[in-house]
């Protein structure tokens, strides 16, 4: 997913402007999520909102860089209706395949959203970044390992 378009550090994505398939501008990136097996991001969520009081969930396939900017390959209207998951806490499995499906994915089943996966689901990490699984362990809740 994310790691085969070409992200390779989450770093990289931090305090990204987030823009539509139309140019139009979402947000800002909030968390970025990496895959535990391959070390690189494969989600994030975007800061949506008033305020950019709300989290949205967004996969990084098809997402390209230009410049600060970060380009996704989903439509402003589906990530802002994307199922609403609380990022500082662990996702079920059906809150995960809800994000999937939302995306028109298929979930990988190597891993899951929620940390300390025996799968290898992704991980937050540094600042604003993470592992996919429960905030406030040193990791943040993400999506699912690589779609």
């Amino acid at each position: 997913m994310g790691a085969a378009d070409g992200f390779t550090d989450s770093g990289e994505l931090d305090g990204l402007t987030v823009y539509d398939t139309e140019g139009e501008k979402i947000g800002n990136v909030g968390r970025v999520y990496v895959d535990d097996n391959t070390g690189r991001p494969d989600w994030i969520t975007v800061k949506t909102g008033l305020f950019g009081m709300k989290e949205s969930f967004v996969p990084l396939a098809g997402a390209r860089r230009v410049g600060s900017d970060l380009h996704i390959s989903h439509g402003k209207d589906q990530v802002k209706e994307a199922p609403r998951v609380d990022a500082d806490a662990h996702l079920s499995v059906s809150e995960e395949e809800e994000l999937y499906r939302h995306y028109g994915l298929t979930r990988n089943t190597r891993g899951n959203l929620g940390e300390g996966s025996a799968t290898g689901g992704p991980t937050t990490t540094g600042t604003g970044t993470g592992t996919v699984g429960a905030a406030g362990t040193g990791a943040a809740a993400g999506a699912g390992a690589g779609a």
